[in-house]
C-alpha cells in the first residue's frame, strides 16, 4: 500500500511538471481549499477529488490555494484551538510549514496528499504522517525546524486570518471558492465551475463535463440562490465541521 501511494504522489508530481502553464495571454482560473487536516470531509476532498486536476490536465488553468485552518479558533495571547483537537492544530501547522517550505505546487501537493490519505484510512494512520517524507523522498528538516518553531505558528495566524476574511464567512470545510466564489454544497463540483469561469479555450479535460450547464443551474436551484451567497445550514462538531452527507464514489 505504502508503494502504491508512493507511485500515485509521483505520478501527481509528473502530471502536474509537463502541463502547460496556461493558454497564454489568458489568466488561471483562482481555486481555493479552506480545510483542516483532521476533518473527513476534508480529507476526502483532497485526496478523492482534489487530486483529479492533477491527472485530468486542468490544472494548466488553474492557479490553487490551500488553506489549512478550518474551524479552528484564535484565544487570548494568540493561542490555537482546532475543532479536532491538539493534532489536527499540529497537521495544520505541518501543513502550512509543508507549503512555506516547498513553494512548488507539485511538491506540497504531494506531501499534503499523503498525509490526507492516511486521514482517509482512519484507525489513526495519520499518526505516522511522517513516513510520508521518506515515501515521497523529502528531507524533513525544512518542515520539522518550522513547525517546531515560532514560524509554523504565525504561519497559521496568516492562514487564520485569511480563512476569518472571507466574505461570506465559511460556514463548514471544506470550504471551496473559484474565481472569488464559493461554491458551498456543490463543492464537489469544482471542476465545471473552473472549466465556465475559464476565458481561454476550454483544456480536453472540461469535453468530459458537458452536464456543466445542468449541474450549475441544478445547484442554483437547490440552494434557491446563486451559489455565491453564502447560505447554508450550521455544522456540527459531530459531522467533521460540516453537514452530514453520504460519501459518493472513490478517485
Amino acid at each position: 500500500m505504502a508503494t502504491r501511494l508512493a507511485i500515485a504522489a509521483l505520478l501527481l508530481l509528473a502530471s502536474a511538471s509537463s502541463a502547460a502553464a496556461g493558454e497564454e495571454g489568458t489568466e488561471k482560473v483562482a481555486v481555493a481549499l479552506y480545510y483542516e487536516s483532521l476533518c473527513p470531509y476534508s480529507a476526502r476532498f483532497v485526496v478523492k477529488h482534489l487530486a483529479k486536476v492533477f491527472v485530468d490536465g486542468l490544472l494548466e488553468v488553474v492557479d490553487l490555494t490551500l488553506v489549512p485552518y478550518g474551524n479552528a479558533r484564535i484565544h487570548a495571547g494568540g493561542v490555537i484551538s482546532c475543532q479536532h483537537g491538539p493534532y489536527e492544530c499540529l497537521l495544520n501547522t505541518v501543513e502550512a510549514c509543508a507549503i512555506d517550505a516547498w513553494p512548488d505546487l507539485d511538491v506540497h501537493f504531494s506531501f499534503i496528499y499523503c498525509v490526507e490519505d492516511l486521514v482517509v484510512k482512519g484507525k489513526g494512520q495519520y499518526k505516522d504522517w511522517k513516513s510520508c517524507f521518506q515515501k515521497l523522498g523529502l528531507d524533513p528538516k525544512p518542515v520539522t525546524q518550522c513547525y517546531n518553531s515560532e514560524l509554523g505558528h504565525k504561519l497559521e495566524l496568516k492562514y487564520a486570518n485569511q480563512t476569518n476574511a472571507l466574505e461570506p464567512p465559511h460556514r463548514y470545510v471544506p470550504w471551496v471558492v473559484v474565481d472569488g466564489q464559493p461554491l458551498l454544497e456543490d463543492y464537489e463540483n469544482f471542476e465545471a465551475y473552473i472549466c465556465k469561469a475559464y476565458k481561454g479555450t476550454p483544456p480536453k479535460a472540461c469535453e468530459g463535463l458537458g452536464r456543466l450547464q445542468m449541474v450549475l443551474e441544478t445547484a442554483e436551484a437547490r440552494n434557491g440562490v446563486s451559489y455565491n451567497s453564502g447560505i447554508s445550514k450550521p455544522a456540527t462538531a459531530e459531522d467533521g465541521g460540516r453537514e452530514r452527507k453520504v460519501w459518493r464514489g472513490e478517485f
